[in-house]
């Protein structure tokens, strides 16, 4: 490229593109449950939970855990996680309350949500690709909330 040339420019990449990958993922190589990934040694592309799909997304190879990520890629994981999770709390919530009746966790675990044996594929998937449509639905054309 000359120097008189435009650079192109960056792309931001958004939660809500975040989830959608992870949800294109999980269409394409399977769902799992239980651990981010199935125990596949032999391929690049394991099914994967919605918590290792999104993780996926965001570095673009499998990591066995978030704290395996570059900076800048545990802040995108950490805020479409968040975006995710934010989404479950408000469609499927679940809290954990102690013997004693006290409230242990405000927010829906996207590991435990995802690890529910009557949990499906698609479930995951559509609550992948709906929280990504709601987080966009908050935004206005420059990323900003509305």
């Amino acid at each position: 490229m000359k120097a008189t040339q435009n650079q192109p420019a960056q792309v931001q990449v958004t939660p809500a593109d975040l989830l959608r990958m992870a949800a294109l993922y999980l269409r394409r190589h399977g769902w799992h449950q239980g651990t981010y990934y199935a125990k596949t040694p032999d391929t690049l592309t394991p099914p994967a939970c919605a918590a290792g799909a999104i993780g996926i997304a965001c570095a673009g190879y499998r990591v066995e855990h978030f704290s395996q990520l570059d900076p800048d890629a545990l802040a995108d994981y950490l805020a479409a996680l968040g975006v995710f999770v934010d989404y479950l709390d408000t469609t499927a919530p679940v809290f954990f309350i102690d013997e004693d009746g006290y409230l242990l966790d405000e927010h829906t675990s996207p590991y435990s949500w995802n690890d529910d044996p009557a949990r499906t594929a698609e479930q995951v998937i559509t609550a992948l690709e709906t929280a990504a449509t709601h987080w966009d639905s908050l935004r206005n054309a420059e990323g900003e909330t509305r």
